[in-house]
């Protein structure tokens, strides 16, 4: 039972504690993967309003909407190794990831703060949308798989590396699950059309960021907005020779 202080009225009753003011708006805030999965479902409903097929839109809405392909992405529009983690290739495509995501994401939000979650979505997609320009330039990718595998990399690198006052073995049954899933996804990716490079490039972005966090995650918040900062930083300069890289060896004339 924690300590209490104990007041008496002046007929030598108790008297009743003062009433404690109740944190209204922290209840009003909005989950990191609440907006994340309104950001996906919205930009899907926007691009069926506008003519796109919800089933199988064409490689042309796909590109309307900001996929990634090597002529666009690696020549003047470099915003779409971004903008195409946000969009989806029918709505079995979307259904998925955003499964995956409503249940890893209720992970991350117990494992990272909110901006170290933002920045492993945000910088795992960017990784998956490299690779899948490395392994094949020329052919349209879009989806939030390379975000959502770098979720899981991510959570599986803290869960193991980290330092938390829990034991152990409490952990290894989530770990085991992570691994399940990377692992079958891995595997399903195997199918002719599935983007396995995006998967794979998300899953080592992860998997970095956080094997970077895992010592820091318990510290205090100053400390860990330190660190976060390195890892904004040292990601930016990372993927900026990445993509200067890539743009020299395939140096893709604009379609």
């Amino acid at each position: 039972m924690a300590a209490q202080s104990v007041v008496l009225t002046p007929d030598g009753t108790v008297a009743p504690p003062p009433a404690r003011p109740v944190a209204r708006t922290s209840n009003l805030r909005l989950s990191v993967t609440t907006v994340l999965v309104g950001i996906n479902v919205g930009v899907f409903v926007l691009m069926a309003l506008t003519g796109a097929s919800i089933v199988q839109p064409t490689t042309q809405q796909l590109v309307k909407w900001g996929a990634n392909t090597g002529p666009l992405s690696l020549g003047p529009q470099p915003w779409r190794i971004l903008t195409s983690n946000y969009v989806h290739i029918g709505i079995i495509h979307i259904f998925f990831n955003m499964w995956c995501l409503l249940n890893l994401g209720a992970l991350a939000e117990r494992v990272f703060d909110r901006w170290t979650y933002v920045l492993v979505y945000t910088a795992s997609g960017l990784a998956g949308s490299l690779a899948s320009l490395w392994w094949h330039p020329m052919v349209i990718g879009a989806g939030a798989s390379g975000a959502i595998f770098g979720l899981a990399g991510a959570l599986l690198a803290a869960l193991y590396l980290g330092k938390f006052p829990i034991p152990r073995a409490a952990l290894r049954g989530t770990m085991k699950s992570l691994v399940m899933f990377a692992g079958y996804n891995l595997l399903f990716g195997l199918v002719p059309g599935i983007d396995n490079s995006a998967h794979i490039g998300g899953l080592l972005g992860g998997a970095a960021l956080g094997a970077f966090f895992s010592g820091h995650l318990t510290q205090p918040a100053e400390e860990r907005q330190r660190w976060r900062t390195y890892a904004t930083v040292g990601t930016a300069i990372i993927f900026l020779i990445a993509f200067e890289m890539l743009k020299k060896q395939y140096a893709l004339p604009p379609k």
